[in-house]
């Protein structure tokens, strides 16, 4: 590319940067928000997870279509118009009358999020050479990771200052802005040859997923019953199966059979499904552990939150020279036996707990998780090349959201279980907390037999991971 259109080029990681910030900042934000928004709604905040995981599954079902949507009709027009969607989520979720309205609405929000850093990434991959890739993503990350520092304590402040709608509706001038630039910066990319779409196998591993994620949520009490729930397992069950042998017949599945023979992504996805039950319930539990069992106010609670967002970005610097000196199985062994462990020890809280404590242990966490996260996603894709490495990547990014919803799901479903085992006491909600806790950390544990299966002299250089 030529130096007259360096400056497109640094516009275009401008522009990209925002939906990274857009989409840290509404989740990080959101977490803290989920009691005042239960209490407005006339809900139980122990019961609010269906917000959570409208989106995150909504994201993962459409994550596998993004790069044939992208082709089919353009890195402009899509990126624009998932901008556009996630506006509109932002604006119907800041008018939501009920809680069913409002996970509507965060299936809107989750439509547009799913197009959002997918194509973004694209448009960067396409319009930088393979060794100015790197260096662009690093810098595309970074507003990510100051919505994630930013949202925790800003969620509380503005529930507290305004209402909870206000979370939403600070995505309207950001959403705006990054519209109008995208039709101004990113370019609009080259004709790209048709390629087929494998529509049928999209529906059932899309009917797969959200019929297990529903019926993991309706084991919470969403008001299904339990032969409903039982029915959407089974089928749920059965469509995941019937993908994969669809698969394995279909010259161009979404996701090549073959791609399963690399070692290191087969116990990297597992590992990542495993481990995220524990790690991606935490941001919906922890408010909860602050807000309802302790009593802390929602910006309160957002400033003990930073805590683990400080712990995150620090452990970051050292996870490359971790992996490097101790190899990728030692690593995620031993750091899935401690994310369980300190998942687990919030259980443990009570309220005479001296402060200091709890912030400890919500840093620890925070780098427990990070170096987690870091390690699972570089050793899941470091051996995806050529062919692959487009729908490796989508793969990864697919099984983080739908594991991260399932995560929140389940753990919805045990508040509700427990909740109703200590129904008659008067602390019922902060025991409910505290062995919903326990029971993460508990499953938590089981990643570490996945990555068990992993080489133990594999030291090789993480890859950048993908803003977790």
């Amino acid at each position: 590319m030529s130096e007259s259109l360096a400056p497109h080029r640094e516009r275009l990681l401008w522009l990209v940067a925002i939906a990274f910030f857009l989409q840290s900042l509404d989740a990080t934000i959101l977490n803290t928000a989920l009691p005042a928004m239960a209490q407005s709604l006339g809900q139980s905040p122990l019961k609010m997870q269906s917000v959570i995981v409208a989106y995150s599954l909504t994201t993962a079902m459409l994550i596998p279509a993004s790069g044939w949507v992208a082709d089919r009709f353009g890195t402009q027009r899509v990126y624009a118009t998932a901008i556009a969607l996630f506006v509109l989520g932002s604006v119907l979720c800041a008018l939501s009358p009920n809680l069913g309205f409002l996970v509507a609405a965060r299936v809107v929000q989750g439509v547009g999020g799913a197009l959002m850093m997918p194509v973004g990434r694209l448009a960067v991959l396409r319009s930088h050479p393979k060794g100015e890739f790197i260096r662009a993503m690093s810098f595309i990350a970074i507003p990510g990771q100051v919505g994630a520092l930013l949202g925790p304590t800003l969620g509380g402040a503005l529930v507290e200052v305004a209402s909870w709608h206000w979370i939403f509706w600070i995505n309207v001038p950001v959403g705006l802005f990054g519209m109008w630039a995208t039709r101004r910066w990113m370019p609009v990319g080259a004709e790209q040859p048709r390629r087929s779409f494998d529509g049928w196998g999209y529906a059932l591993l899309s009917f797969g997923m959200v019929a297990v994620s529903v019926a993991l949520d309706g084991l919470s009490g969403m008001g299904l019953g339990t032969a409903l729930v039982a029915v959407l397992m089974v089928f749920g069950l059965a469509s995941l199966a019937a993908y994969w042998m669809h698969a394995l017949r279909v010259p161009e599945p979404l996701f090549p059979p073959a791609l399963f023979s690399v070692r290191s992504l087969r116990v990297g996805l597992l590992g990542n499904l495993f481990a995220r039950f524990g790690s991606g319930a935490a941001p919906f539990l922890i408010p909860l552990l602050l807000q309802v069992g302790l009593g802390m106010s929602p910006f309160h609670a957002g400033l003990m939150m930073l805590a683990t967002v400080v712990g995150s970005m620090l452990v970051k610097r050292i996870a490359v020279r971790t992996v490097q000196r101790y190899g990728y199985r030692r690593v995620l062994q031993v750091n899935s036996v401690l994310l369980g462990l300190v998942l687990a020890s919030f259980g443990l809280v009570s309220p005479q707990q001296p402060l200091g404590l709890l912030l400890a242990q919500l840093f620890v966490f925070g780098g427990i998780n990070s170096m987690q996260f870091s390690a699972m996603n570089s050793v899941t894709l470091k051996d995806v090349e050529g062919e692959f490495a487009s729908s490796g990547n989508s793969l990864l990014s697919m099984v983080q959201m739908l594991s991260m919803g399932m995560g929140v799901a389940l753990a919805g479903a045990l508040l509700g279980g427990f909740s109703d085992v200590w129904s008659a006491l008067g602390d019922q909600s902060l025991r409910a907390i505290h062995a919903t806790f326990a029971t993460v950390g508990l499953m938590t544990l089981a990643s570490t037999l996945v990555f068990s299966q992993l080489d133990g002299d594999e030291r090789v250089r993480p890859a950048p991971d993908s803003g977790d």
